[in-house]
């Protein structure tokens, strides 16, 4: 029997479970979350439960369907929740359960690891009170709490909205909503949006209800500087000369989603870089095969389309993965499908642009990558100095991408100040390369790792 490994729980991993669990195959299904669901059906800790419409809204029905659906095949599956994937090698995962080191040798691999906040900081964001648009969502959710009893969400994308309505539905008074995307970006993008007018017409919603709630929103902002004593208290912003200071106890920001691609690095999967996610993605066919046979992509982690999207291509990666091991797989064309998704998520990158000058706007003192405090005038003058063109040349001469995060939230960033600084577009300066541990895990997992492969000392071998 062969064994094959999903990393990822939410849309596009259940789906694809559901497929290969119908083909007679028992998968390990390896999510570092307690509960199935991903980020955008993340489930609360039984403690913490709420209604479903409360916690999904529009999404309710599907995250119902495909909650029920998995506990129909959760005996056909060895689900190990609470387990991180922090390093491939060849074939072999090796996994952080608990505080519990572990590996898994598989057969064959779908990775469908989802995506994570884009950051493109401003100055003030290292301040205790300042998240990311996910953190906010996921302490909604996941622990029904809220950042701050005043919040300003600020940044750009779907999720900016559908967040600050989230707060304002829960209780939370929302200060302002911040858009940095240009006011004439709608118009460009409505003939885009129409090809999911159902999912258009539920952010027009969440905007209406904003502004009925009594919400400023704004449009076309830029992010001058958060700044308090302790903690943020004021975002300091402006629209053209006008400036504006909205008082706040907590800031969530975000400038949409980036795919979490390190493992697909780690697993040795080729890479091109994508216009429209305008970042390096893995390498994919139509169903969803790497260029690594054995290894299969899909959802977020692959390519940002969103949830239904993500399902679509859990099942069609699934299906790739069945008809390579030899079994018998349901035959199913979802091409025009897909091509909606990907036609919707153009119009979604013409609404929600990433500032194109925030490279040349970005002051020498703001903090990239907190954690190595690698700042965007220490970049600037490496480039200068140097002449380096290249993203892991940069990140050997300035520490940027070598801490905690190894890069997860500073490297869209740095990739943008570095191409801006050189001269060079965006897809020329590279990207960095991924290093195990992809996420922090104790030194004692690492040791024990290393000591399971260490080859054993000739003097210390039995006769």
């Amino acid at each position: 029997m062969s064994t094959v490994a999903i990393v990822g729980a939410g849309p596009a991993g259940l789906r694809a479970a559901e497929q290969l669990v119908g083909a007679g195959l028992r998968p390990v299904l390896i999510d570092e979350s307690p509960r199935v669901g991903g980020q955008i059906y993340r489930q609360p800790p039984p403690a913490l439960q709420r209604p479903v419409r409360a916690l999904y809204g529009f999404e309710a029905g599907k995250a119902t369907a495909l909650f029920h659906r998995f506990a129909q095949l959760a005996p056909q599956v060895d689900h190990r929740p609470d387990t991180l994937v922090w390093q491939i090698e060849g074939r072999t995962l090796h996994l952080l359960c608990g505080d519990r080191a572990d590996s898994l040798a598989v057969d064959a691999l779908i990775l469908a690891t989802g995506a994570t906040d884009r950051v493109l900081p401003f100055p003030g964001w290292t301040l205790p009170g300042v998240f990311t648009l996910g953190a906010a969502q996921v302490a909604l959710k996941a622990q029904a709490s809220l950042v701050g009893p005043r919040v300003v969400f600020a940044g750009t994308g779907p999720l900016l909205y559908l967040v600050a309505w989230q707060y304002a539905h829960a209780g939370g008074t929302v200060q302002a909503v911040l858009d940095v995307a240009p006011p004439g970006s709608r118009v460009r993008a409505l003939p885009d949006l129409l090809a999911r007018p159902e999912v258009a017409a539920k952010g027009a919603y969440f905007l209406a209800q904003l502004r009925l709630a009594g919400v400023p929103v704004h449009q076309g902002a830029q992010l001058v500087r958060a700044e308090g004593n302790g903690c943020v208290q004021h975002m300091h912003w402006r629209i053209g000369p006008r400036r504006h200071v909205t008082a706040c106890d907590a800031i969530a920001f975000g400038h949409g989603l980036r795919s979490e691609t390190q493992l697909a690095d780690l697993a040795g999967c080729a890479f091109e870089f994508s216009a429209i996610d305008q970042a390096w993605l893995p390498r994919q066919d139509a169903q969803g095969r790497s260029s690594v046979p054995g290894v299969y992509l899909a959802g977020d982690g692959a390519a940002i389309l969103g949830a239904d999207a993500a399902e679509l291509s859990g099942a069609r990666a699934a299906r790739a993965l069945l008809q390579d091991l030899g079994r018998p797989a349901p035959a199913r064309d979802d091409a025009a499908a897909m091509a909606m998704h990907r036609r919707f998520r153009q119009g979604l990158e013409a609404l929600c642009p990433l500032p194109a000058d925030w490279a040349a706007q970005a002051p020498d003192d703001l903090i990239v990558c907190r954690c190595e405090e690698v700042t965007a005038g220490t970049l600037r003058a490496c480039v200068h100095d140097t002449g380096t063109d290249e993203l892991n040349r940069l990140k050997a001469l300035t520490r940027i991408g070598m801490g905690r995060c190894q890069g997860r939230m500073c490297a869209p960033a740095a990739a943008r100040l570095l191409a801006h600084a050189a001269g060079r577009p965006l897809a020329e300066v590279g990207r960095l390369r991924s290093q195990p541990p992809v996420k922090p895990v104790p030194v004692a997992v690492l040791g024990a790792a290393a000591a399971a492969v260490a080859p054993v000392p000739s003097d210390e071998r039995d006769d």
